[in-house]
């Protein structure tokens, strides 16, 4: 298990290292994403453990009434905090600031208007919804689905050189979603990623 976690950790370190000349960089932002669901709750609190200091976590929860899920959240943000990660929020600003998260999550159009201190992660599927996450100047763009994912079974999905150049067209980092997984973050050449069952 030790080595495979050190395994993990090196393989996300050595893709930073050989792509960070040509990838659009902002340093303050988290390489690895792990998203919170359903299917993958029973194992957070060991994946949040498993990732390298420092990065991030989008905590969704959308089965959990009001209550349950902000136990749960603060549960998972303990852990996050202990190392490091960066906490994001899939709501409003006002309950992101209610609740201590870094940041919140969701479409281009849910980001707006802005809230002083947070950071604002965009979901984008394709290039009108870049564009809208361009004009809110969103920190971070998620850009799925790159692969086939159990998220959305059936779903047609980017493929790499797509993926690419959608990516070009973003004014923040982009984060890439949608059946990734460390052999895939290798296959498309991008340090910057985000996956529900490749991280768990």
């Amino acid at each position: 298990m030790l080595a495979s976690t050190s395994a993990r950790r090196e393989a996300a370190f050595s893709i930073e290292r050989s792509y960070r000349a040509t990838v659009r960089q902002d340093q303050s932002l988290a390489n690895l994403w792990l998203i919170s669901d359903e299917r993958n709750d029973a194992v957070l609190e060991r994946a949040l453990g498993r990732l390298p200091r420092g990065s991030g976590f989008i905590y969704r929860h959308y089965h959990l009434d009001d209550e349950q899920r902000y136990r749960r959240f603060r549960c998972l943000q303990l852990i996050a905090n202990a190392f490091g990660h960066t906490v994001v929020l899939a709501d409003s600003a006002l309950t992101a600031a209610e609740w201590g998260a870094d940041g919140i999550y969701g479409a281009p159009k849910s980001l707006w208007p802005r809230r002083h201190g947070l950071l604002y992660l965009a979901t984008a599927h394709n290039l009108g919804e870049i564009g809208q996450a361009n004009r809110i100047g969103s920190d971070g763009i998620l850009l799925s689905p790159i692969f086939a994912t159990n998220s959305h079974p059936g779903a047609d999905s980017h493929g790499p050189a797509r993926f690419r150049m959608l990516a070009s067209h973003a004014n923040a980092p982009v984060i890439a979603l949608g059946g990734m997984d460390f052999r895939r973050a290798r296959t498309v050449d991008w340090p910057r990623w985000a996956a529900i069952d490749g991280l768990s």
